[in-house]
């Protein structure tokens, strides 16, 4: 499901699977590239890749285009077809994969779909009403309106595709997301694309490998396989293999070590090579054109494909006066090392989604280097953009005033209570918290603010408490802590802005 930000790809899907995640997505994007899989009446199903519609995800969107056997064009009925729009419909050819048209809110007072074939028709695509090929369904995600009969064609066109896949063969397919989670290691979302995948089954993707520990569908439930079409999350690869990287099954261990190994090689001997001729020949290039300047970035983020998002749009920043070099990126936590090369090359922190870890963040205030967070990728893109434009107005700043553990976790029926140490700092009643699990913000998410909602001593309601100190306390609107969460509490005072 392809289309522009905001033209409703996600409420779509969201009918489809008939569950609500629209309103947890930070700034409406969906951020994570998700595979849902959907049994319609008739028993057939349906694998749905919902592709972030943001320009920053144009890798994404051209991965998602090729992995698929049909891409559904989602433009709103009483907008235009928009820059994103015609990308999408480009990857869509480029890949060689037919495209059925959803225009989406005809419940709308300013809908006129024809309008959009008249644009349509202005790229070559003739829709079949227009005496065209190509399949279209007028419809609302909001209202429920015709998606049935969107899903008819979807089967429609498929069975003109005739599309086929041997069971029976070793799974192959490709690499949706992957990503490091602390307490299960390197987790991948695939989808299988010919034969099955079980579980034990040996992997090899890229330059990382591993039997499949364990097998999930996208509601996290345990599977033992996953056949042609169906998406699946395993465990047990021993590193996160870029998003797009085709996978393949092994029967021979020595074998497959022997593939992922060479790759990495390959891949490390790539990276010499590029770097040396970055340096030399392109800085005396510069230096000849004169005040060269470069803005250093490290990027961390919670998931590689934000993390390659972010850096393909902070490198398309690049101007004639300033580059934007992109050192570092990774998936997980800003840590101690990414400060020490921030500082050695003179680079800005970007985390999108993720914390530094406390040594982290000293390290950064001694040495003076910036770590600047986000949760919303515009935001990050748009302030780099004013950056380099020298156009940064004052802004709120935080200050970190507090790190308070949680040790010990009290469910009672109306509330949960957490058992707390304050490591440093001073935690206020009035303060703004985040919890944090393993370095990675579990709340809020996005733009919102979180409070305590009690903060104690022992029985009695407390003011404040200081470090060294132990304390009680409750969060607003949030019951679902851990021991060893960490409440990261923060105030707000405007600064002059830098970067």
């Amino acid at each position: 499901i392809m289309g522009h930000v905001d033209h409703g790809k996600t409420s779509l899907l969201d009918h489809i699977r008939s569950a609500n995640v629209v309103a947890g997505e930070a700034g409406g994007i969906t951020q994570h590239i998700g595979a849902y899989q959907v049994q319609l009446p008739n028993g057939k199903e349906i694998t749905f890749l919902d592709t972030p519609g943001h320009e920053a995800f144009t890798a994404m969107r051209a991965r998602g285009a090729k992995v698929t056997d049909i891409a559904v064009i989602v433009v709103a009925a009483d907008d235009a077809v928009m820059p994103q729009t015609r990308e999408a419909i480009s990857h869509a050819q480029a890949a060689g994969v037919p495209m059925i048209f959803a225009i989406n809110k005809i419940d709308k007072d300013g809908a006129n779909p024809q309008k959009i074939y008249e644009q349509l028709s202005g790229m070559n695509i003739l829709v079949e009403e227009w005496g065209g090929k190509f399949q279209s369904q007028e419809l609302s995600a909001k209202k429920a309106l015709n998606i049935d009969k969107l899903l008819e064609k979807i089967l429609l066109e498929a069975e003109l595709l005739d599309l086929k896949a041997n069971p029976a063969r070793e799974g192959t397919g490709t690499i949706i997301e992957a990503s490091l989670d602390k307490g299960r290691g390197y987790v991948a979302t695939l989808l299988v694309e010919n034969g099955t995948l079980r579980a034990g089954d040996l992997v090899v993707s890229g330059q990382y490998y591993g039997r499949v520990k364990a097998m999930f569908n996208e509601r996290n439930k345990r599977e033992d396989e996953a056949g042609p079409s169906a998406p699946a999350v395993i465990l047990g690869l021993n590193g996160a293999p870029q998003a797009g990287e085709k996978f393949k099954v092994y029967t021979d261990e020595a074998e497959a070590k022997d593939i992922a190994n060479r790759r990495a090689q390959i891949l490390r001997e790539q990276g010499m090579r590029a770097k040396k001729h970055i340096t030399l020949d392109e800085i005396g290039r510069r230096l000849a054109l004169g005040n060269f300047k470069e803005l250093n970035v490290i990027i961390k983020g919670d998931v590689d494909g934000s993390v390659e998002a972010l850096s393909d749009s902070l490198q398309k920043l690049s101007t004639e006066e300033i580059a934007v070099r992109v050192l570092l990126k990774g998936v997980g936590q800003i840590s101690e090392s990414d400060v020490v090369l921030a500082t050695a090359s003179d680079a800005v922190i970007i985390g999108f989604n993720v914390r530094p870890s406390v040594q982290a963040n000293r390290l950064a205030e001694t040495e003076g280097v910036e770590i600047k967070l986000y949760s919303i990728i515009y935001t990050a893109i748009d302030e780099i953009r004013s950056a380099m434009e020298g156009m940064l107005e004052p802004k709120m700043q935080e200050r970190i005033v507090a790190n308070v553990e949680i040790r010990e976790v009290f469910k009672f029926d109306k509330a949960t209570v957490a058992g707390c140490y304050v490591r440093d700092g001073k935690i206020k009643r009035d303060s703004k918290i985040r919890l944090i699990r393993d370095g990675i913000v579990v709340y809020p998410l996005g733009e919102n603010v979180a409070e305590l909602a009690s903060l104690k001593r022992f029985k009695d309601d407390a003011k404040e408490v200081n470090a060294g100190m132990e304390c009680g306390l409750t969060i607003k609107n949030y019951i679902d802590m851990k021991a060893g969460d960490v409440v990261e509490a923060y105030e707000q005072e405007e600064v002059k802005r830098t970067l």
